[in-house]
């Protein structure tokens, strides 16, 4: 038997006792070792597998000097269950995490993930589209009550005007949703609510907009309309680049050359959106390659900066789109690359870049708070109508009392209906 298969051998071995340890488990080391000779290797039929293909979140701790990044969106404005519009989550070995863009329906795929939301608390948009920061509002309004105690924070860029930048997007999104905010905090824990909104000059060049526990994020300006930016994330000795959306530019061109991980958007073909979006002509040239890029200009500009790992994002991937979409990049480019899917995950490290599909959990609930909850007196802080109060019928909410009433013994509270022990209190 070779040196190679006695290593390879020795390895699978080491693999499936330290699997089995870690588990708690009594195998019988006799089967690790069933391809000692020339045979195929053997796996135990009741330990877990030592290797797997698929990432299973939660299931795996990252190197103190590992990255992780998982789309949770990568389609475009045209709605689909299959992909969310534009969201990618990075995760650093030191436990921060970064969320670039957040497109409608991202805000679920975020949840399949069932990572705590006190973590996820760090937004960064590059421009205000719908299918970028759409589902924003959501996440941020239904934060408590799913357990976010956290404040949260975005930062985006400013605007041609000053009412078209992210401050003035977020103040007009908190008028727009006062409601929803005051009955929200009313209900829960309302800390999750405190915002901080980091707006910045959208023509910075290169410019650090982030610098905390050993991570700097800087912005570059992006072709698309006016007031977008592209993103570069740095931390220790790993470079993270996502473009939003962009022309390929002399900015990105300058400053993400050799990055570790390149996330650029790319468009279909022009033929294919007359096809499948219903454009003319001149609508799919126009979206398709002048306010966004086209699959062989992307493959050129990362012939330009060479990444050490390639990913296109931002376009309806399918059977029959893929391939054409790879078609045309490989005119430009030949280097390692991945064409985007929700829920595909990169794990990047100093010596190997890992591309993965992640396995989500399609009936998730809320990760649990990671800080103490101080629940609100909700009669107090919501002032109700007497019109809404004076509606509570009296027999239901006495079966609603006796429900709490039940709940207290059991488990040795002293809750006090508020609502529905109006129609009673006349009679205490």
């Amino acid at each position: 038997m070779s040196i190679r298969r006695l290593l390879t051998a020795a390895a699978a071995l080491a693999t499936v006792v330290v699997i089995a340890a870690a588990l708690g488990l009594d195998i019988d080391v006799r089967i690790a070792t069933a391809n000692a000779g020339d045979g195929p290797e053997e796996w135990s039929p009741t330990a877990p597998f030592p290797q797997r293909e698929v990432y299973y979140p939660g299931t795996e701790a990252l190197a103190d000097d590992e990255m992780r990044v998982t789309a949770c969106g990568t389609g475009m404005p045209q709605p689909r269950l299959k992909q969310a519009a534009a969201c990618f989550l990075v995760e650093l070995g030191n436990g921060d995490k970064f969320i670039f863009d957040m497109g409608a329906g991202s805000a679920e795929r975020l949840a399949a993930l069932g990572i705590p939301l006190d973590q996820l608390n760090r937004v960064f948009l590059g421009h205000l589209h719908i299918d970028h920061a759409g589902d924003f509002p959501a996440f941020y309004f239904t934060g408590p009550v799913n357990n976010r105690l956290t404040p949260m924070r975005v930062w985006g860029p400013s605007g041609v005007r000053p009412e078209w930048g992210t401050k003035v997007w977020v103040e007009k999104m908190l008028e727009m949703w006062a409601w929803e905010k005051a009955g929200r905090g009313s209900a829960v824990d309302p800390r999750g609510l405190e915002l901080e909104v980091n707006e910045f000059d959208w023509t910075a060049v290169n410019a650090v907009i982030y610098q905390e526990n050993g991570v700097t994020i800087r912005t570059l300006p992006a072709i698309h309309l006016d007031q977008s930016v592209s993103f570069v994330l740095e931390w220790k000795g790993l470079r993270f680049a996502f473009s939003s959306d962009t022309l390929p530019n002399k900015w990105w061109r300058a400053y993400t050359n050799d990055v570790d991980l390149a996330i650029h958007e790319c468009f279909i073909p022009p033929d294919y959106m007359m096809a499948r979006y219903g454009m003319t002509p001149s609508e799919a040239v126009y979206v398709g390659t002048q306010g966004h890029t086209a699959a062989q200009a992307f493959g050129k500009i990362m012939s330009l900066t060479k990444p050490r790992h390639a990913v296109c994002y931002h376009f309806q991937n399918d059977f029959d789109t893929a391939p054409a979409v790879l078609s045309e990049i490989r005119k430009t480019y030949d280097g390692p690359l991945d064409l985007a899917q929700d829920f595909m995950v990169w794990n990047v490290t100093k010596k190997h870049i890992r591309t993965r599909m992640g396995v989500p959990n399609h009936e998730s609930y809320p990760a649990p708070p990671q800080r103490v909850k101080y629940p609100p007196d909700s009669m107090k802080a919501y002032k109700w109508t007497q019109f809404s109060l004076s509606g509570v019928e009296p027999e239901s909410a006495a079966v609603t009392n006796k429900l709490i009433e039940e709940f207290n013994k059991r488990n040795g509270t002293d809750i006090k209906p508020g609502i529905t022990g109006l129609p009673f209190r006349d009679e205490q």
